[in-house]
């Protein structure tokens, strides 16, 4: 299998969307981590809510991944 060079400018957009999705995914979870804390702190039993939404921002980064490797590998 041959693998042909990346375009400098498929490689830039990749380096931006994947970037893009990490800092997204960083800000969303900012707020949520912090706002999550504390309602574990106060009411314990909450756990598992509180981690379901810390945990949904994930799918940024993931969604951001995999349009950088569609990019990367000049699928579209």
């Amino acid at each position: 299998m041959v693998v042909a060079a990346v375009s400098p400018l498929y490689a830039v957009a990749a380096s931006i969307a994947i970037a893009g999705g990490l800092i997204g995914t960083g800000m969303a979870q900012q707020g949520i981590g912090a706002a999550g804390m504390g309602v574990i702190a106060e009411k314990p039993e909450k756990f598992g809510q509180v981690l379901f939404f810390f945990v949904i921002p994930e799918t940024l980064w993931i969604i951001g991944f995999v349009l950088g490797l569609i990019l990367l590998l000049q699928i579209l």
